[in-house]
């Protein structure tokens, strides 16, 4: 495959990529207005990190060049990692009861955040992290967004090492 239709086919991957971060936020949303799911603030703190891997992606579907790419690939990879842990986090709590996300100390500074004043239905904490909502075909909250978080990472490094992988290929012939 030549360089123009493998950046073409990454730069689709990617606006795929931000479109499924919204995706995922809105549902969170239908959840919180929905169902009466209030957010708490690791809920809040991953809905950051999706709307996040959503800018970087964008961002990096509509830069040109590999090296644009490559740059916000690797935003995108280490917010995810970051998904990843606070999911977990979240994840761990949730199974464990008697567990807190230290609502008093998380819910101030999260709810702090300039986006909390901007869109304060989108981004107020309201839950704690501890209440257990009905799971979604078998799966918490909290591991879906795990799941999501790691279908990000996951390709995306694949991508950037496989892309290092071909750059060393080429040079050392």
């Amino acid at each position: 495959m030549n360089d123009l239709l493998s950046q073409r086919r990454e730069r689709r991957l990617l606006v795929l990529l931000g479109i499924v971060c919204l995706g995922l936020v809105g549902g969170a949303l239908y959840l919180q207005y929905a169902k009466g799911e209030d957010p708490c603030p690791l809920c809040i703190i991953q809905r950051y990190f999706f709307i996040l891997v959503a800018i970087f992606a964008f961002a990096g579907a509509a830069l040109g060049g590999w090296r644009g790419i490559a740059f916000f690939e690797t935003l995108i990879a280490i917010i995810a990692a970051a998904g990843i842990g606070t999911a977990a986090r979240h994840l761990y709590i949730q199974l464990h009861p008697g567990f807190s996300c230290g609502f008093d100390a998380l819910q101030p500074v999260v709810d702090s955040l300039p986006p909390a004043h901007w869109l304060p239905s989108v981004f107020k904490v309201a839950g704690l992290c501890e209440t257990v909502y009905p799971p979604i075909f078998g799966i918490l909250l909290p591991g879906w967004a795990l799941i999501a978080f790691g279908l990000t990472f996951l390709p995306v490094i694949a991508s950037l090492w496989g892309r290092r992988a071909r750059r060393r290929r080429l040079k050392a012939i």
